[in-house]
């Protein structure tokens, strides 16, 4: 299945910071920038991060329950392959990132089995990062 690039816009209220978490952290190449936003390459997808006040969702993140664990809401992400959702995790381990939700397999032995991990940008944006050994399970009912 060949995919368009998606393009997401998401506020940050310390650009700095932001900058060098999705610059330094998850190691996203930086595209144009101005004072007030800069373009990453979010695995072949454009993200931009523009300087905004804090917004409610930042200050407290609203959650659902999903498999016994508070999911924030909203959240935004994207669904690697496994060997590169494990090699993240790790990378985000070694680097002693705070997760919402450890990294760990969810709907084991079920319809919809995936590996998810969430976590905060220096923001408040909450992220999600899943996996599927049955890619055809993205979907799956």
């Amino acid at each position: 299945m060949s995919l368009s690039p998606f393009h997401l816009a998401i506020p940050v209220y310390d650009l700095p910071a932001a900058r060098r978490f999705y610059g330094e952290v998850f190691g996203l190449a930086e595209g144009r920038s101005s004072e007030h936003w800069v373009d990453f390459d979010f695995y072949g997808h454009q993200l931009v991060i523009h300087e905004h006040p804090q917004t409610p969702s930042q200050e407290a993140a609203h959650t659902n329950a999903v498999d016994g664990h508070d999911v924030p809401v909203p959240h935004f992400g994207i669904v690697l392959s496994w060997p590169e959702w494990e090699a993240l995790a790790e990378r985000l381990r070694a680097r002693g990132t705070r997760f919402v939700i450890e990294p760990y397999v969810r709907f084991q032995g079920q319809v919809g089995e995936q590996a998810t991990m969430f976590l905060f940008d220096p923001c408040g944006n909450a992220l999600e990062f899943k996996a599927f050994k049955d890619m055809s399970q993205l979907f799956a009912k």
